[in-house]
């Protein structure tokens, strides 16, 4: 009798069948969870600057190109308008305070000198009228009087006398009346030209102050309009070097037309220009430092001109002790411009990563150097050297710090 032979549903076959199936789904899933999702890109260790982050003291400066310049311009401007008679002295000269460097002429201003010496001798000649005047009344006054006391004191005899035969009877009421009438006319007169007198005095003691007053504001006006005569004459205001003159013999100058200037020689000063990156952390009496012939020399940040050009703007740093022998007004050298107090810090060395980050991120190699995977970093402060790290890096480890121009969205970089 047959018997039926039932089909099993698990064969061997079917079983590696479903195990390889399963397994390949577990290691698609795990890659798909687990994996490395990240952007490749293959890289030539040659061609690349790998740099070690390192803990040490940060010298927080900047490297600042500066030109030697005189520790004093002053700048020759024409205090009276004309023409240029004569240049006495050449640029390059060395001149002493005082020294005349050239001549104008101006005519309308020694006619004006002329006019105002005039006017200036009528206005004398008008004072001394006045006085010789005011002597003469005075004179005439005096006279006056003179003769007026004569006639009271003679008048005064004959009312006393009236007087005297009056009360007598010898005369009449009449007559001593009218001695009494003109003794009492000249006393009253007298008093009149005395008070005349003193009034004239007065108008007259006015009238030579205000003359006086009159002649002192001419005399000082002529002294004001000779000194202009004398500024024709152009002076060096400081001893030094005479740098250019802006003049041409028979020239037109106006007042106030700038003709040159002096360098002061008796020190220098370095001037340099920065960036105006670092505007806000450039402060007065900054220490920098510079070589010149194998010495080193210290210079202090005096003066800050704010106004930014082009992106930059200027800065003048004064000797701190000595100033270097044979130095020279043009030369230029590399100033050490510090910005704080040296502090330990994480450093990277600078690089050209920085175009590309930023300073926001930097690829870290791993320890076996076999690849760098991108890494989130913050940086600090920087000199020509170092980067200040602030965060992101340890110290021993070890980045990329050349270009990353090529490396596109790479977020691994693959060393070969």
């Amino acid at each position: 009798m047959d018997r039926i032979i039932e089909k099993k549903k698990w064969t061997p076959k079917k079983i590696i069948w479903i195990s390889s199936g399963a397994l390949f789904v577990i290691v698609i899933l795990y890659s798909l969870i687990f994996g490395d999702h990240s952007s490749k890109f293959n890289v030539r260790q040659e061609r690349i600057t790998i740099a070690e982050v390192t803990e040490d003291f940060f010298q927080d400066y900047i490297s600042v190109t500066g030109t030697v310049t005189p520790i004093r311009t002053v700048f020759l401007d024409a205090m009276e308008g004309g023409k240029v008679e004569e240049i006495l002295l050449e640029e390059g000269t060395m001149i002493e305070s005082g020294q005349i460097i050239l001549r104008l002429s101006n005519t309308n201003l020694h006619l004006n000198i002329m006019n105002r010496e005039a006017e200036l001798a009528e206005q004398i000649n008008n004072l001394r009228n006045t006085r010789l005047l005011m002597e003469q009344n005075m004179l005439n006054l005096k006279q006056q009087i003179l003769e007026l006391d004569y006639l009271v004191l003679q008048q005064q005899k004959t009312y006393l006398n009236n007087e005297s035969l009056f009360e007598k009877k010898y005369i009449s009421e009449e007559e001593f009346n009218d001695s009494k009438e003109h003794f009492e006319y000249l006393l009253k007169r007298k008093e009149l030209v005395i008070e005349s007198q003193k009034q004239d005095s007065l108008f007259r003691k006015v009238q030579i102050e205000q003359l006086e007053d009159s002649v002192d504001r001419m005399q000082e006006n002529l002294k004001l309009v000779r000194q202009k005569l004398e500024n024709l004459n152009v002076r060096a205001p400081i001893s030094g070097e005479l740098a250019s003159v802006n003049a041409e013999i028979g020239q037109a100058i106006n007042a106030g037309e700038r003709l040159g200037q002096i360098n002061d020689l008796t020190s220098f000063k370095i001037q340099a220009e920065i960036d105006e990156h670092y505007i806000s952390r450039i402060k007065r009496n900054l220490f920098g430092e510079f070589e010149f012939v194998g010495e080193t020399y210290q210079v202090q940040l005096k003066k800050i001109y704010t106004v930014v050009r082009n992106g930059r703007f200027s800065v003048d740093l004064e000797f701190v002790d000595e100033v270097p022998q044979n130095i020279r007004t043009g030369q230029t050298f590399r100033v050490k411009l510090e910005l704080g107090n040296p502090k330990e810090a994480l450093l990277v060395p600078k690089g050209g990563f920085y175009q590309t980050t930023g300073g926001q991120w930097i690829f870290v190699v791993n320890e076996s150097g076999d690849y760098a995977v991108k890494r989130d970093i913050r940086l600090g402060s920087m000199n020509p050297r170092f980067y200040e790290v602030l965060e992101g890096l340890a110290a021993g480890e070890k980045v990329i710090v050349s270009s990353y121009e090529n490396f596109g969205q790479a977020d691994k970089l693959i060393l070969k």
